[in-house]
């Protein structure tokens, strides 16, 4: 009986009413039982299962490369236990395949005997140059110059998981045994030798793919609409080696990204695993993420697509071989960009905002906009990725009120405020990482001088002193071009104003960066940006979490501690 039946799995605990292809010999006994041979001599028989079943591999000729004598691993008694394949017990026989380390197992047991924990036989053999894209099933035997039954009392199969066990109760008997006849010991050599080598053919013909609990992925039927942005976890593990940390490319608050090359078409990836609970708004997630994969604009990462597993969300990226722009700014292990390469990048990444902001169908707000997510590609021209705390809206639509998220440094005031990013905010922390890029410094010092813990207050003051050019970075040498720098320079203090009414959408950044608009002149005594604006007190809770060589007017700009919050996915 059929208790379970679909084309990846089924389970026949005994055969009676089962819809197999049988033929030669075979036949299905009343009590369910299936009799493969009878007890004439060159004769065979085959059961297969009436459809075939999808493999997806190429295909090539049958070949035996390994054999074993018929034993058992005691789990009592910690030995192997010889077996005879021509006794008439009834025994139970485990094939197991995991095709990300190429591995067979087969491992055979007494009927009664839980599974081994060690097989009879196992090898390492690529199966993909054997299978064809689509194959059958079922048991093949076949008797020689002696006469021999052959039975199989249930079966349990599954291509794409752990198959279900057996129910021994259910499974039926096997007709009275015979006495068996006598016969040289020469012949009783012959026979188990063909038999062996029928149990061979059969390993091989009706392989189960058993996927290890660690490729178990979460899928679920609303994820059909999404097709090919669905990553298939196996490919992904073999992809990066097993999530191996050689292949590691960078670790930050939200998880860790792996380098890696797709099995099917060699290409290479980055792959991010980050937490997400599986509990709160996953199906809308995952629907922003499917969207945010058409996205389409040079100066972008481009999010390939996908795969949930358990707690945790896999994303598949462009790989970009420079990696991050951080480490070209604060890192030794890169060298420093000149001027050109960093006016190129800041343009960039200016182009990928306003597309986000405008020109797609939807508003999408990055929240994360800073050096270490934005990735430079063979060229080193900069492309802003990393889009797992990004939220889309319908253009014109007001934003929700979320909790807070991004990083310290480049939070917009407003959002401690409201919770409402908006594109605001984004021109915000752009205009934090124009003074990152620009001066070689990031936008909070903990250490050093009082002026360097805030940079935009640090690049204010220069500028009521007249030498705001000193605030540009030192290994640039001062091999700029004037114009270039200022210009970077007052953008990114406009940019990061207090007031977000005040800042200009990153439509009229690019205008600025393109010489297309003049950049209006910033009074020296204005009180518009965060830390130089004194007319509105923060709340004492702010104060106290910060250094005390941080003044009040300088915590105005952050409006949380941590220097990564994710609590908003």
């Amino acid at each position: 009986m059929a208790l379970a039946e679909d084309e990846n799995q089924f389970i026949y605990n005994g055969f009676h009413g089962a819809n197999l292809h049988l033929d030669g010999d075979a036949q299905i006994h009343r009590n369910g039982l299936l009799q493969l041979t009878n007890t004439s001599v060159r004769q065979s028989g085959h059961a297969f299962y009436p459809l075939p079943i999808r493999f997806n591999a190429s295909s090539s000729s049958l070949e035996s490369i390994v054999s074993a004598p018929a034993s058992y691993y005691s789990n009592s008694e910690g030995k192997n236990k010889s077996l005879e394949l021509i006794s008439g017990d009834p025994m139970q026989v485990w094939i197991d395949y995991d095709e990300v380390e190429n591995l067979l197992n087969v491992t055979l047991a007494p009927i009664q005997s839980q599974k081994p924990n060690q097989p009879l036989l196992s090898t390492h053999i690529n199966l993909s140059s054997i299978l064809l894209n689509s194959m059958y099933v079922g048991f093949s035997s076949a008797t020689g110059m002696f006469r021999g039954n052959h039975y199989i009392l249930g079966w349990s199969f599954n291509k794409s998981g752990q198959a279900q066990n057996l129910d021994l109760s259910k499974l039926p008997s096997l007709p009275s045994k015979r006495k068996p006849r006598q016969i040289p010991r020469l012949e009783i050599t012959v026979s188990l030798i063909t038999v062996s080598i029928v149990l061979i053919v059969v390993i091989l013909g009706t392989v189960c793919f058993v996927w290890r609990k660690k490729y178990e992925e979460i899928r679920e039927d609303w994820e059909q609409e999404y097709g090919p942005q669905r990553f298939f976890y196996k490919d992904l593990y073999k992809a990066t080696k097993g999530f191996n940390d050689e292949e590691l490319l960078g670790r930050g608050g939200f998880g860790k990204v792996y380098k890696g090359v797709l099995p099917s078409s060699k290409e290479q990836v980055a792959i991010k695993k980050i937490s997400h609970d599986s509990k709160q708004g996953v199906k809308e997630f995952v629907a922003e993420i499917a969207s945010m994969g058409r996205l389409r604009h040079r100066n972008l990462v481009q999010l390939l697509g996908y795969c949930r597993r358990k707690g945790e969300l896999i994303l598949v990226y462009d790989y970009m071989p420079n990696g991050n722009l951080d480490k070209f700014l604060f890192s030794n292990e890169k060298p420093s960009l000149n001027w050109a390469q960093r006016y190129r990048i800041l343009r960039g990444v200016a182009s990928a905002l306003q597309y986000l902001h405008e020109e797609w169908e939807q508003v999408v707000l990055h929240r994360d906009v800073k050096a270490s997510n934005v990735l430079l590609d063979a060229e080193l021209n900069g492309r802003l990725g990393d889009f797992g705390l990004a939220r889309l809206y319908d253009h014109g639509a007001n934003t929700e009120t979320t909790n807070v998220v991004g990083t310290v440094g480049y939070l917009a005031p407003e959002l401690a405020r409201s919770g409402k990013a908006t594109t605001g905010s984004d021109v915000f922390a752009f205009g934090a990482f124009m003074l990152e890029v620009a001066c070689g410094r990031r936008p909070i010092m903990l250490q050093g001088l009082p002026e360097e813990i805030i940079l935009v207050d640090w690049v204010f003051e220069k500028w009521k002193q007249g030498s705001i050019l000193e605030t540009s970075d030192t290994r640039l040498g001062g091999d700029y071009l004037e114009e270039e720098m200022l210009l970077v320079l007052k953008l990114g203090m406009l940019c990061s104003q207090y007031n977000e009414a005040a800042r200009p959408s990153m439509r009229q950044v690019m205008q600025y960066l393109d010489g297309n608009v003049l950049l209006p002149d910033i009074p020296l005594h204005t009180t518009g940006t965060g830390t130089f604006s004194v007319t509105n007190e923060p709340s004492s809770e702010f104060v106290a979490s910060f250094p005390s060589s941080v003044s009040k007017s300088s915590v105005q700009l952050m409006s949380i501690t941590e220097s990564v919050l994710n609590s908003g996915r």
